[in-house]
Order: C-alpha cells, then sequence, then structure tokens
C-alpha cells in the first residue's frame, strides 16, 4: 500500500481533538444551550397553562417536582457516566470500550430505569402526595393524576437521556438539539389542546398535561435512536452490546453514581422545603414551585453549556492534552457567570412580571417578590459552581461533586432553612439559599485546584 493511501485510510481525528477550543466549545454548546432554553420553555408553559385550571392544580404540579426530580437524577446521572466514559474511550482510540458503553447506556437507561420508576409511578405517588398535602385533598388527587403518567410512561424521558448523550459524546451536539426540539414543540403544542380540550380532544385537565409531555417525551426518542444508527458514526449500536456488561456498568457508574445520588438529593432538599413552606401556607409552596420553573430559564442554559463541555474536556483529557482541557474549563466558567449575571438582575428587576405568568394571586405576589429577590442573589455564585461540579465529572473525580452537593442542600440549606422559619418570619427562609452557595463556593474552589493539579500530573505522565 502506498503512504497516500495509508494515509487516506488512517482514522480521521475526531473534532475534539483538532478543532480550536472556542469554536469546538461554541459549536457543540451552542445548540444544547438553545435546546436547553427549549426543554425550559415547554416546562414553564405546562406550568403557566395548568395555572389557569386553579391554584391547587398548580400546587399540584409542584410538588410532583421531587419525584420527576428523582427519576431526572437517575436518567441525567447514568447519561453522565455513558457520556464521559464514551468521550474518554473515543479519546484513547478504544472503539470497542466505547461501543460497549453505548450498548450497556440503552440496556440501563430505557430498559432498567424505566421499570423501577413505572412502578414507583403506577404503586407510590398517593402516599407521596399524602405526605405532602394530606390537609388538601384536591391537590392530591391532581398530584396522583400527573405523576402516575409521567413516571408510568417514563421509557421516554430515559430514552432521550441515553440517545441524545450518544450523539453529545461524539461532538454532534446540533443532532441532539433537534431531538429536543421536537420533543418539546410536541409537548408545547399538545399542551392546551389536551389540558383545555381544545380541537375535539377531550379536556383532560392536569392528566393532559402529562399526557403532553410523555407523548413529545416518545416521539424524540425514537428520532434519536434512528438518527443515531444512521448519523453517529463514530460508535456503533450492535444487539448483542445491549446487554449487562459488569465490567461497562462499573464504570459507568463509578462517574453516575455520584451524580445521581447528588441530584437526588435535590429532590429531598425540594421535599423538605415543601414541608417547611407549607405550614406557613400553600401559597408559599406554590411561590417555592413558581421559582423553580422560572429560575430553569437561567440555570437551563448552564446545564447546555456543560453537555458541550464534559465530551471535549473528557476526550482532551484522555488524549493527555492539558492545554485543551483548561482552556475549555476557563472559557466554561466566564460564560456561565455572565449568563447567571444576567438571570441575577432579571429577578431582581421584575420578579412580579415573572410571577404573574402564574396568573398570580395578590398574595402570592407578596410572598414571592421578595422570595425571588433574595434566592437570585445565589445566582452570583452559582455558575461557577455548577461548571466545576462538572469537571470533577469529566475528569474522574465525582466524589467532589457528591461532597459539594451533600454539603450544601443537606448539611446547610435544609437546617438553615428549618432554623429560620422557627423565627416565624417566611422572608427569612429564603436567605437559606444564598447562605448555601456560599458554602458550594468555598469547597468547590478547593476540590476544583485540587483537581486541576491531579488531572495535570496524570495527563504529563502520559504524555511522557
Amino acid at each position: 500500500m502506498s503512504k497516500q493511501n495509508a494515509a487516506s485510510a488512517a482514522p480521521q481525528e475526531n473534532k475534539m481533538g483538532v478543532l480550536p477550543v472556542g469554536k469546538l466549545l461554541a459549536g457543540m454548546a451552542v445548540p444544547m444551550m438553545i435546546s436547553m432554553l427549549v426543554q425550559a420553555l415547554y416546562n414553564i408553559v405546562d406550568s403557566v397553562f395548568v395555572s389557569r385550571l386553579s391554584e391547587n392544580a398548580f400546587n399540584a404540579v409542584g410538588l410532583a417536582f421531587p419525584l420527576q426530580s428523582l427519576m431526572i437524577a437517575v436518567g441525567a446521572g447514568t447519561a453522565v457516566g455513558i457520556n464521559a466514559l464514551l468521550s474518554r474511550s473515543l479519546g484513547e482510540k478504544k472503539q470497542e470500550m466505547a461501543d460497549r458503553a453505548a450498548g450497556a447506556g440503552i440496556f440501563l437507561l430505557p430498559i432498567c430505569s424505566y421499570l423501577v420508576f413505572a412502578f414507583i409511578g403506577l404503586f407510590l405517588s398517593r402516599p407521596f402526595f399524602m405526605a405532602q398535602a394530606k390537609a388538601v385533598p384536591e391537590i392530591v388527587e391532581y398530584g396522583v393524576q400527573y405523576t402516575r403518567i409521567c413516571l408510568g410512561l417514563s421509557v421516554g424521558i430515559f430514552s432521550q437521556f441515553c440517545f441524545e448523550r450518544l450523539l453529545q459524546s461524539t461532538g454532534r451536539t446540533s443532532l441532539a438539539m433537534c431531538t429536543q426540539l421536537l420533543g418539546a414543540i410536541i409537548n408545547i403544542v399538545m399542551d392546551p389542546i389536551l389540558i383545555f380540550g381544545l380541537c375535539g380532544a377531550p379536556r383532560m385537565g392536569v392528566a393532559g398535561a402529562a399526557v403532553a409531555t410523555v407523548v413529545g417525551q416518545i416521539v424524540a426518542a425514537i428520532v434519536g435512536l434512528i438518527v443515531n444508527i444512521k448519523c453517529n458514526h463514530d460508535i456503533h449500536i450492535r444487539r448483542e452490546n445491549i446487554r449487562w456488561d459488569p465490567i461497562v456498568a462499573k464504570e459507568i457508574y463509578r462517574v453516575g453514581i455520584p451524580s445521581i445520588i447528588m441530584q437526588s438529593i435535590s429532590s429531598v432538599m425540594t421535599f423538605g422545603m415543601n414541608k417547611i413552606l407549607f405550614v406557613f401556607t400553600p401559597t408559599a409552596t406554590a411561590v417555592f414551585g413558581a421559582y423553580f420553573k422560572i429560575q430553569s430559564f437561567v440555570f437551563m442554559p448552564i446545564f447546555g453549556l456543560n453537555n458541550g463541555m464534559v465530551p471535549i474536556i473528557s476526550y482532551n483529557y484522555g488524549a493527555a492534552r492539558p492545554q485543551r482541557v483548561w482552556k475549555t474549563i476557563r472559557l466554561s466558567n466566564i460564560t456561565a457567570m455572565a449568563i447567571m449575571v444576567v438571570g441575577f438582575a432579571i429577578f431582581q428587576l421584575f420578579p412580579s412580571t415573572l410571577l404573574e405568568l402564574f396568573d398570580a394571586s395578590e398574595t402570592m405576589l407578596a410572598i414571592g417578590v421578595p422570595a425571588l429577590r433574595i434566592i437570585s442573589v445565589s445566582f452570583l455564585l452559582a455558575g461557577f459552581c455548577i461548571i466545576a461540579g462538572s469537571v470533577f465529572q469529566a475528569i474522574g473525580n465525582p466524589v467532589y461533586s457528591l461532597i459539594v452537593s451533600v454539603c450544601r442542600q443537606m448539611v446547610v440549606l435544609l437546617p438553615v432553612a428549618w432554623l429560620l422559619s422557627r423565627t416565624g418570619r417566611l422572608e427569612l427562609v429564603w436567605w437559606s439559599f444564598p447562605i448555601a452557595e456560599v458554602m458550594s463556593f468555598t469547597l468547590s474552589t478547593i476540590f476544583l485546584r485540587r483537581t486541576v493539579k491531579s488531572a495535570n500530573e496524570v495527563m504529563n505522565s502520559s504524555a511522557d
């Protein structure tokens, strides 16, 4: 074989190892940031329409958040592990391991995780809502309707996590964005039709919002599978790899389990905060639910930035290219903090406008305006903390992310919120968020310095 033919037969370097970092990060992160904004849009549209039914209906959807958050924690955490292993394997030129990671991911998410949460949704929804809102039976009934559908038909969301991360892991974030946009658009269009019974459809109320959500997820998942098979040539989805693979599963969950626990803690925190706030008034929990929907417009773009950042870091870490790793981290941090400053300004200047999206009553506005202004102070530090947490996961130190999350939400936020609630002044409870973020920022800074030092040593030894 001639030298020219040999060169042409050599495998082409993945773009994550050769494109300028700024251009690469923009190309991978911007589509994911856009798709995450659309995700945030359909989440908030869901609640906007439901709030038109009644405050109890809106409250029920908000109280369902811990269960949905737990489901997302398992899906997203497992997907982070798949993403990191697959990108690192490609960077190390280990094609077989990359293919095994893809197959094991399909087994773990759309099959195993779905079966677990279908059981939870069908049989544990009522006890869950009785523990939070037993005093208001209408909230319980609305909540049970909503969660049984969302969890019982959650095969779509778990499949979405899997197939979108396979695309992201190989740098095809634009294709991942298209599948997410498709699901979001279907949800947005179907929401008012099924909730209010438009265009000849039955009026389903809260259940209609859940049906619109799962239909959008299932359609997006089907398209994601097709796109991976047809367009994702860096991995090969083979039937024989879609099985329990203990070696691959261990690697996936080495990164994934800390991420799952970290995000699951958010479910516990939300459940605990709802219990604390409900003692003051159910309207306080409605405000808390509204906050979570609105803040997604600020946080979702940063999660999209993370989704674009993680495979770049993992790939170049595996390929022992430290300059590309550190430049990616630096640019991601600057971008995240800029987004958070904008979010902080919006929450400070327009809190009433934001709450009026949910048909807020005068009571809800009186509670919500100071709440949004106080909580948003934490945004100024949160961007750095989110990026640092994803860096730990991408480089293989997920325990740091877990420690920061546990300390922030369980050691500081919930205990401080409970202590402040003992004063009988609701407005003081909201200060638990900025207080917890200060602690999170401190720990994240310490752990990031350690990670940079140890990662430099690993990459330098690999280069030698």
